[in-house]
């Protein structure tokens, strides 16, 4: 079954954040899960069990930078989102 997860990831007291929340893109996209990166969260979709593998993997990616949060929100009835290609690319 396909399902989506809205996750906001909160890296705690690091100087710079993009290190930790990169490294929950490159587990979602190591798992084949679509994802679109929004400015407070990122919509990941895929196959159920891809997915929480890569919600457990992202967590532990993101600890490697310091203290971490991440708040996961998950559905089953979310529309899928279309590939990237077709996507209009926000500023």
């Amino acid at each position: 079954m396909a399902i989506s997860a809205q996750v906001s990831v909160y890296p705690l007291g690091q100087q710079d954040l993009a290190p930790a929340i990169e490294a929950v893109w490159q587990v979602f996209q190591k798992h084949g899960l679509y994802y679109e990166p929004g400015i407070m969260s990122t919509l990941a979709q895929g196959e159920e069990e891809a997915v929480f593998v890569a919600l457990r993997e992202a967590f532990h990616a993101a600890s490697q930078y310091g203290a971490t949060v991440m708040v996961a929100t998950v559905s089953n009835a979310c529309p899928r989102l279309p590939p990237k290609r077709e996507r209009a690319h926000h500023v």
